[in-house]
């Protein structure tokens, strides 16, 4: 495993646990080069899921790119990195247990808010702004009314 902050080839594993929802193997990593510790996890190859984009476009499904989603909308927002990240093991577990291997971003949005709105209704509206495109004032209003409702 390559060290993310020099580069060097070799590393140590200091500590290896299964994630908590065990799907995956987490490590703590040393770096041999420069003694710089950071954490790898190690998950079993499965069918790729694929994203339908609106435009009918084909996208690998990406943790990542969702991560960071969801970090800009909980941004200064008392929302920690594992719960986003707990967010997202669901999503994917609750696909790839219903045998999903391709999902429309529209669908896939629907979830991620669907369970933002439990953990942080800012964040949700954040998202949503984004996700649902929101072009004016009013439409933003009207997500509100309806958060209120709810």
């Amino acid at each position: 495993m390559r060290c993310p902050k020099c580069g060097y080839d070799e590393s140590k594993v200091v500590d290896s646990r299964p994630s908590e929802n065990n799907d995956a193997i987490r490590r703590r990593r040393e770096c041999t080069g420069c003694g710089f510790r950071y954490t790898t996890y190690e998950r079993c190859e499965e069918m790729p899921l694929i994203v339908v984009k609106r435009d009918g476009r084909k996208e690998t499904f990406e943790r990542q790119k969702l991560i960071r989603g969801l970090f800009a909308a909980t941004v200064k927002r008392d929302v920690p990195a594992t719960t986003l990240a707990e967010l997202i093991d669901d999503i994917e577990s609750e696909l790839r247990d219903g045998g999903v291997t391709e999902i429309s971003s529209i669908d896939l949005g629907s979830m991620v808010l669907k369970r933002l709105v439990k953990i942080d209704k800012v964040a949700y509206i954040r998202f949503a702004s984004v996700y649902r495109e929101f072009k004016d004032v009013d439409e933003f209003s009207e997500e509100l009314r309806s958060l209120e409702n709810e």
